[in-house]
C-alpha cells in the first residue's frame, strides 16, 4: 500500500461496520450491498488524513470504475472531493490490493462505462433519476512500479 497517515474513520455508521470487518478479515469478500461484492478505496483526503470507503465492484478487462452516486442524492459524496484532489490510492479486491489513478471520465467514455456500473449495480440507473447532476464515474486503472 501507498497511502499512509492517519486513518480517520468515516462519519457514517454503515461504511465504518464495513470497513473494519473488512480489515479484520483481509478481504473486501466479507462484505456485499444488496447481495453484490464491493470494493475498498484507500485514499488521502482533502484533510491531509487517510479514508477509506467501500463502494460498489465495477470491473471490465482488468480497469476498475468507482461511481460517486450517493444513493441520487444532490451533492457528491465526500469521497469524491478527496479522489479530485488525490487521485493516487490504493483499491482492494478480495484479498488483493494494489496503487490506482483515478480520472474523471466523460462523454462516450462515460456512456459506455455506466451501462457496465448499471450492470454490475442496477439501482444506479435508478439513483440518476433522483438527482439532477450527473453522477461522476471515475476509472481506476494501475500506476506502475
Amino acid at each position: 500500500m501507498t497511502i499512509q497517515g492517519e486513518y480517520v474513520p468515516s462519519t457514517a455508521r454503515w461504511v465504518r461496520d464495513q470497513v473494519e470487518k473488512i480489515e479484520a478479515e483481509g478481504t473486501t469478500r466479507a462484505v456485499s450491498v444488496q447481495d453484490r461484492p464491493v470494493v475498498m478505496l484507500t485514499m488521502l483526503g482533502v484533510s491531509g488524513k487517510v479514508r477509506k470507503v467501500p463502494l460498489m465492484r465495477v470491473e471490465h478487462d482488468g480497469v476498475y470504475a468507482a461511481v460517486a452516486s450517493k444513493g441520487g442524492a444532490p451533492e457528491h459524496p465526500a469521497w469524491y472531493a478527496n479522489v479530485r484532489k488525490n487521485p493516487v490510492l490504493d483499491l482492494q479486491d478480495d484479498d488483493r490490493t494494489w496503487t490506482v489513478r483515478a480520472r474523471e471520465i466523460e462523454g462516450e467514455e462515460r456512456e459506455v462505462w455506466w451501462e457496465r456500473c448499471v450492470a454490475a449495480f442496477p439501482p444506479y440507473a435508478d439513483y440518476q433519476t433522483k438527482t439532477d447532476r450527473l453522477i461522476p464515474v471515475f476509472l481506476l486503472e494501475p500506476v506502475e512500479a
